[in-house]
This record gives structure tokens, sequence and C-alpha cells, in this order.
């Protein structure tokens, strides 16, 4: 009960981040693109944005303390190469 409790309250805390927010506004058809797939199977189409994206991602997966699988390490290894700074 105490573990379920605890995962409540992590999602709830997610939720609530405006910190580190995963809200950002898309059309309908990139948001059904995208769905629950992570960075190695689904990737922004403007490499542009990939940059903001991967950090993005890398912050949540940090800040919550999260598993990284070894595909999303490998595609998240790539996607800050577009980064200009």
């Amino acid at each position: 009960m105490a573990r379920r409790t605890r995962i409540r309250s992590r999602r709830k805390a997610f939720a609530n981040d405006l910190v580190h927010s995963q809200l950002i506004g898309v059309s309908a058809a990139s948001n059904r693109s995208k769905g629950d797939q992570t960075p190695d199977l689904w990737k922004p189409l403007l490499t542009s944005y990939w940059c903001t994206y991967s950090r993005t991602w890398i912050d949540v997966k940090h800040v919550y303390e999260l598993n990284v699988t070894e595909a999303e390490k490998a595609a998240l290894g790539e996607m800050p190469d577009t980064c200009e700074n």
C-alpha cells in the first residue's frame, strides 16, 4: 500500500510540475503520431527541435529518477548533437 501511495504521489507531482513541464502545444496529428513513444521510436519531424526535445526528456528522466532503456540512451545520445551550444 505504501508503494502505491508513493507512486500516486510521484504521478501527481509530475502532472502538476510547472518547472519541468512536458506540456507542449502541438497539432492533433503530431500528438497522434507520437503517442507514448520514446525517443528511440519517435523524433520530432523538425531536426531543429531535436535539441530542445532531448534536453527536456533527459531533464525529466533525471528529476524524477526514471529508468532509461539502452535504446532511449542511444537515441538521446545523438539528438543533442543538433544543439548549437
